[in-house]
């Protein structure tokens, strides 16, 4: 087995250049998930996923970010926790405060009010219902 970081594979190949990242997320309960990212952080759904003719997820856009949201199927265990250890940074041009201001409004809670950051960037962190941690992110104005 070769070593992916020697210097052989490395003077030959291109590195790796991603233009984009989409999301896939399981939720515990998928009406409660898609109300939450369509109503409380803004997302749009931009179609559903139907197995055997029950809609057991969808993909959710604003502006050019893609999230999907499905339906935990229960094979990994019911109760199993989802979300610890993982966040997902969502940098916007909009005002960070009008939407956290949003985001409370309707129902929603922030983990941390928006504030700014010593590397330029203002912020705030909420959480959807299986604890996933957004941080949403804008250049300091």
């Amino acid at each position: 087995m070769t070593n992916p970081t020697s210097s052989a594979i490395s003077a030959h190949a291109e590195p790796f250049r991603a233009r984009s990242l989409g999301l896939s997320l399981t939720v515990k309960d998928f009406p409660r998930s898609l109300a939450w990212y369509t109503e409380v952080l803004g997302f749009t759904k931009a179609r559903d996923f139907v197995r055997e003719g029950v809609v057991t997820g969808a993909a959710l856009t604003a502006g050019d970010v893609e999230i999907s949201i499905n339906q935990d199927d229960g094979k990994k265990g019911k109760d199993r926790v989802l979300g610890q250890g993982f966040s997902i940074r969502l940098t916007t041009e909009q005002s960070v405060d009008d939407v956290a201001a949003r985001v409370k409004e309707a129902g929603g809670q922030l983990e941390s009010e928006p504030a700014d950051m010593p590397w330029g960037a203002r912020i705030f962190v909420t959480t959807d219902p299986d604890g996933y941690r957004l941080v949403v992110s804008s250049p300091r104005r």
